[in-house]
């Protein structure tokens, strides 16, 4: 399995742990999958409601909690020199404040997506490593992005990732085009973006690495979608049911429990789709029981208190915490795959093994032909 390289960073697995909030990925699992190669991912979304004990304003709580998460994520993958990067949504209120401190703390990457990051390299400073990858769901997006970025900034991006309709959490589609699966599909979009890529590649001579996620759970996954022309991969889904993971053993064996059924399309007050696992809390929002009373946070650009069914944050706090009456769990499509709990070195192994064999096989079937 190749390695990936991003600019002056090299990994040596080339698979990026998508960013999952509120509080599944932080220090712990983002430091574990940094320790084995590949690229650990902060989610910064909510991170304050984790810290409000120290301090009990949202906005100063979220730089401290960012901060924090990313000085443990660098100590506990000190020896191995990790790759930690933080996951920022573009429909987050404090938007600015997590890119600000994630550079200041000098996160290797950041990860954008839930919105265009039209502004990112804005907040780049001369000294600044930091690198930046918007996450994207169309040719279409990474254009805008590219060309807004190149006119007011003089950047291009130095990653980008790809997520098809099969990944977990907010989704970049219409939910009539995650109906239309002969049109969009993570390897159709994945060549659209790659042929874009490389107009820009050729135009500005350098090499912008393109990641693919969405629905990927096993090696010959990797293989596959690394054959149309992906330098990496984003998984997610398969690294909530892990012993480092952040989450609560109750929001694990949410999906543990689950069934293929069980993984439903839902509305979300952030104003997009998402992908989530099935549960009476889900059932109890669809008949008008969690409508908020007030807006704690003022946590999300996209959210109107008066027409949202619940409050997301809140939501996902709870789940986080193991009180799945009052949250529920975001997933991929391959949630219900999982069967026990595992650790992150068992799941790379599993992964580079599967990759290695589809490879083997591949090339004797083409040597036989």
């Amino acid at each position: 399995m190749r390695s990936l390289k991003i600019g002056d960073i090299l990994v040596k697995m080339p698979i990026v742990q998508g960013g999952m909030g509120v509080g599944i990925s932080l220090s712990g699992l983002s430091s574990a999958v940094a320790n084995e190669g590949g690229i650990g991912v902060i989610s910064s979304a909510g991170i304050g409601l984790l810290y409000m004990n120290n301090c009990k304003d949202y906005i100063n709580s979220s730089i401290d909690g960012l901060k924090e998460e990313i000085h443990k994520a660098r100590e506990k993958s000190k020896k191995s020199h990790g790759v930690i990067g933080v996951n920022i949504m573009v429909a987050l209120t404090n938007f600015s404040d997590m890119v600000k401190t994630a550079i200041k703390e000098k996160a290797d990457i950041i990860f954008s997506g839930a919105g265009l990051p039209l502004n990112l390299p804005s907040f780049l400073t001369e000294d600044s490593k930091t690198k930046l990858a918007p996450i994207v769901s169309s040719a279409r997006a990474l254009k805008v992005i590219v060309e807004k970025w190149k006119r007011n900034y003089n950047y291009i991006p130095d990653l980008v990732v790809v997520e098809g309709p099969k990944a977990g959490g907010h989704l970049g589609y219409k939910e009539n085009q995650l109906a239309d699966t002969d049109h969009y599909n993570l390897e159709s979009i994945l060549v659209d973006v790659l042929k874009q890529v490389r107009i820009y590649e050729t135009e500005f001579n350098i090499k912008i690495p393109v990641i693919a996620g969405g629905g990927i759970y096993t090696g010959e996954d990797m293989a596959n979608i690394m054959e149309l022309g992906a330098d990496g991969v984003q998984l997610g889904t398969r690294f909530v049911t892990t012993k480092e993971c952040d989450a609560s053993d109750e929001f694990k064996n949410e999906y543990l429990r689950s069934k293929k059924k069980d993984i439903v399309i839902i509305k979300s007050p952030v104003g997009m789709p998402g992908r989530a696992i099935k549960n009476k809390f889900l059932e109890d929002v669809n008949l008008g029981l969690h409508k908020p009373k007030q807006c704690p946070y003022n946590c999300i650009k996209t959210c109107q208190m008066e027409k949202s069914p619940y409050c997301i944050m809140v939501a996902l706090f709870n789940a986080y915490k193991g009180r799945m009456s009052q949250g529920y769990a975001f997933s991929g499509t391959n949630a219900w795959r999982a069967t026990k709990i595992e650790t992150i070195k068992e799941i790379f192994d599993s992964l580079k093994e599967g990759y290695e064999e589809y490879v083997t096989k591949k090339n004797l079937s083409l040597v036989k032909e």
